[in-house]
Order: C-alpha cells, then structure tokens, then sequence
C-alpha cells in the first residue's frame, strides 16, 4: 500500500452538514472508510467508522439542507458527540492504519472531495486538534474518477453503471454514502490496474 500512492493511505470521507460553509455552517454526521490491499495488488474497503456530530457553538443551520438530509439536529435518539469527540474517534482507526500500512500520511477520498477535506480541516480548526493525519489540502476526487471510468459524476448513477447496488432512500447518510463511494474507489482502481496501468512489481523495484 505504501508503494501505490507515494506513502499515502486513502481513506474514504463523508461528511452530512447543515450547509456549504464550511466555516459557518455545522458538520452533523461524519463517516470513515479505510481501504486496504491483498497480496495482488487489489484494494478493498474496510468496515466504516461513523459519528453524529453536535453543531458546534453558534453554528449557522440552513433549513433547506436539514430537509435535504432529513437530520434532526437536537434528536437525542441521534446520540450525538461533540465535535472533538468525534473528530478523534475518527481519527484514531485511521492513524492505526495508516502506521500500520507502512504509510507516513493519509490522503482524503471523497465524492466532490474538496467538499468534505473543507469541513474535515475547519473542525480540526475549531477543535485545537494538532494531529490530523489527512493531508491539508490534497485528495482524490471520485466524481472526476467516476466521470473519466463510467462518465458520470453523481454518485448514484456512476453506482449504478459500475453495477454497485445503491439504495436512494439511504443516500444522504454520512456511513451508507462513505460505503458506496469506496466501493466506486476501489473499483476504478482495481480496474485500472487490471488494464495494466500500474505493476506492484515494477513500482517496488522503481523505488528502490
């Protein structure tokens, strides 16, 4: 793992927020999908790790992004953690994985990644957290990926012509959409390797 991506471990993110402001608005549900490698070469998608998240003091809640994602914000029945708790319950698993893949970093996968590493970097922010073991500001996109593999850019049709089951009445949960997007992750990549495009051996004899 630590030859394919320049010591980079992916790790799939998404996150379910009440707005596009990644400075203002609250980041609600967040999820996390570590990817591994078997002895060809091929990656597979680790079991996700997921959290409700409690809107951060005097964050901004826009009305229309609650009834897209149907999130009760204040639910007790959501079992909420603040947003320190869950930034480091996120990343605890994630920074095991990636010492123990032999990377020196993890790289943020995402389905319009620059969405989601802006929320993820502006809670750390808030957070006074010192060790975010993503990357500031590097990161793999899956839209543009699934754009160029299938030619599509919504997550749900480019399942959908990857044949990858996706269920839209689950969509738009932090865990069930984090899933999809590293199953489309894994795919592509997969499938790019099986076309020839890169060869476990020869990237570990270039690099030594």
């Amino acid at each position: 793992m630590a030859e394919r991506f320049r010591g980079y471990l992916p790790v799939i993110i998404d996150v379910e927020t009440a707005g596009f402001n990644a400075r203002t608005d609250a980041l609600l549900e967040v999820a996390a999908v570590v990817v591994s490698m078997d002895e060809e070469g091929m990656l597979l998608p680790e079991e996700a790790v997921a959290c409700n998240v409690e809107p951060f003091e005097g964050a901004n809640l826009e009305r229309s992004a609650l009834d897209f994602t149907g999130i009760d914000p204040y639910s007790p029945l959501r079992e909420a953690l603040a947003e320190k708790e869950a930034l480091e319950a996120l990343f605890k698993p994630i920074r095991k994985a990636v010492k123990a893949s032999g990377c020196k970093r993890a790289i943020l996968v995402g389905h319009n990644a620059s969405f989601d590493l802006g929320f993820i970097n502006a809670a750390v922010e808030r957070c006074g957290i010192k060790r975010n073991p993503f990357h500031p500001f590097s990161s793999f996109d899956t839209a543009t990926l699934a754009g160029l593999a299938f030619g599509q850019t919504v997550l749900a049709r480019a399942c959908e012509v990857a044949a990858i089951s996706f269920d839209s009445k689950a969509a738009h949960s932090a865990a069930y959409d984090a899933e999809k997007t590293a199953e489309l992750f894994c795919l592509i990549v997969n499938r790019w390797k099986e076309l020839g495009g890169w060869d476990l051996v020869l990237a570990t004899q270039e690099e030594y």
